[in-house]
């Protein structure tokens, strides 16, 4: 293929010897990314089963399911920034190496917990591991594929999302049927074990040439900044109130930390991150797009399961089936997106994405204990159509804003607005699921005994063992704990459509248009240095 007269050459930034390799390289790192995505998704299917009294569960309260969750989120989000610096700056390969092994560690003894508190403690080494994990993986696609090639991997990498979205009910449903609770988590290290190999064996190794002066200030105020951040969002929702001191001052303490982060950074000769970036509209219209999703997609996950197993009345397996839809959308679409983009802009292809979740998330308010299953499952795709929509477009702008070098700076960006994002929506829209829901069962707990009054009103699980502990008497308890809990999932379903439209006009607003096509130009006839890929 010829260079078009006029056109300038671009010079290739990867080896030829990686570039051969591309595609499998990818296939590993979709691979890495989907134990993370696996482990989550089969979570939500196992909450249920955990929350029963040992020996078929842990009895875990809903405050410690949440904490289950949020503890692997905290430190997650928390680590990101800082794993995506150290990718940078020691070999990206080692980190991942190191995150994956260390996700492992976690899943056995998790596999193993005797008790909640252990449970929350290896989710949150699990978190450690997997915050090493999620940058380095995108960082190191940023540096095996070139600039042209780079939207069609990304959207091969967001779709391993849906299928690590399908896979995990599925397989969690299939291993609660035949094996007990802690099966979901030892699952991962025979995946952990392949992983590894295929990395030692395929991935090459890259960091940023000329990575500056270490920023040690920078990255423990990130680390402060985001964990207390976190935290004081995590613990508003367990308690469903935001103007608690315990809730408040972290928020409070945390935005303040990261505020003298920002200011650190603009002033510093070498920044761990270029806030200049964010004045690009489309960069912050992007992150904002990633925290406003996952803020309204990952509360209605969390009380989607609920829904499902305690109201329907349908087995883990049975649930994760019907998050199938979703998962398909996924795989289908996101790696189809750039085609869409290339046609019609990015600002179009995201709004109408936005505009999908939001559909799908306000179709919830309309669901009651008798809606068909093919209702669902088109609700379910229309959410995971939008979603292949928004993430691999929007995924594609915050990392070709900055430099290849600083791949795992950007991803770390990209994945620190997701899980605070995720952790806000779990926090807000729990919360506000727990106290409707409490508000709407507390007139009909006078005839449950006075001792587990309190008890009763926590959540539906709580209601449900309870009536099922008064026999007969227990029947009309059923029926209001139904009825309550759906009337919080129509208010929280609500108020996620509404988070997601506001994330719809962020994008329309302010992400690019269209774009004029740049003329292409064969590898082949390029240049390619020879300290490239070095």
């Amino acid at each position: 293929m010829s260079i078009p007269s006029g056109a300038p050459a671009a010079v290739p930034q990867v080896p030829e010897a990686v570039h051969r390799r591309r595609w499998a390289i990818l296939a590993v790192l979709m691979f890495s990314l989907l134990i993370v995505v696996l482990d989550n998704s089969i979570l939500n299917v196992a909450v249920k089963t955990i929350a029963s009294p040992s020996p078929t569960g842990l009895g875990a309260t809903q405050s410690e399911l949440e904490w289950a969750i949020n503890s692997y989120t905290l430190v997650f989000a928390g680590l990101l920034f800082t794993a995506g610096l150290l990718g940078d700056r020691i070999g990206r390969k080692k980190v991942l190496l190191f995150g994956i092994i260390l996700f492992g560690v976690g899943s056995a003894f998790a596999a193993m917990s005797g008790s909640p508190g252990e449970l929350v403690t290896w989710r949150a080494v699990m978190g450690f591991g997997a915050a090493f994990v999620m940058p380095a993986t995108l960082a190191v696609l940023m540096n095996v594929f070139e600039r042209d090639e780079q939207p069609k991997a990304i959207g091969l990498w967001a779709g391993s999302v849906g299928l690590g979205i399908a896979i995990g009910p599925i397989t969690g449903g299939l291993l609660l049927e035949h094996f007990w609770w802690g099966s979901v988590f030892l699952v991962n290290v025979p995946v952990v074990v392949v992983a590894v190999i295929a990395m030692a064996v395929l991935v090459p190794d890259s960091r940023d040439p000329k990575p500056g002066r270490l920023d040690p200030l920078g990255v423990a105020l990130s680390v402060v900044g985001l964990v207390l951040l976190v935290y004081g969002i995590i613990r508003g929702g367990e308690l469903a109130d935001f103007t608690d001191a315990s809730a408040l001052l972290p928020i409070i303490g945390g935005l303040a930390v990261l505020v003298v982060f920002v200011l650190h950074e603009k002033r510093s000769s070498s920044p761990a991150i270029d806030i200049s970036y964010f004045r690009k509209p489309a960069f912050s219209a992007a992150v904002a797009a990633i925290a406003l999703v996952f803020f309204a997609l990952m509360g209605v996950t969390f009380f989607s399961a609920f829904y499902m197993q305690s109201v329907r009345g349908w087995s883990a397996l049975q649930s994760g089936l019907l998050i199938l839809p979703l998962a398909v959308a996924q795989m289908v679409f996101a790696p189809r997106a750039r085609l869409v983009v290339d046609r019609f802009g990015a600002r179009a292809v995201c709004t109408a994405g936005m505009l999908l979740v939001a559909i799908g998330l306000a179709a919830f308010a309309l669901f009651d204990a008798t809606t068909p299953v093919w209702v669902m499952c088109l609700v379910f795709f229309v959410q995971g159509t939008g979603m292949a929509h928004v993430m691999p477009p929007v995924t594609v702008a915050v990392m070709q804003a900055l430099p290849r070098e600083k791949a795992g700076s950007g991803s770390a960006v990209n994945n620190v607005f997701r899980q605070v994002g995720g952790a806000l929506g779990i926090a807000v829209l729990g919360s506000v699921l727990s106290t409707v829901y409490r508000g709407d069962i507390e007139g009909h707990l006078d005839a449950v005994p006075a001792a587990a009054r309190e008890v009763a009103g926590e959540s539906i699980e709580a209601t449900l063992g309870v009536a099922e502990k008064m026999g007969p008497a227990g029947t009309p308890l059923v029926s209001a704990a139904h009825d309550a809990f759906m009337g919080a999932m129509h208010v929280t379903a609500i108020g996620s459509a509404a988070v997601a439209l506001i994330g719809t006009i962020v994008v329309a607003l302010f992400l690019p248009g269209r774009r004029r096509p740049e003329p292409a130009v064969a590898r082949d006839e390029r240049t390619v240095p020879a300290d490239a890929g070095r």
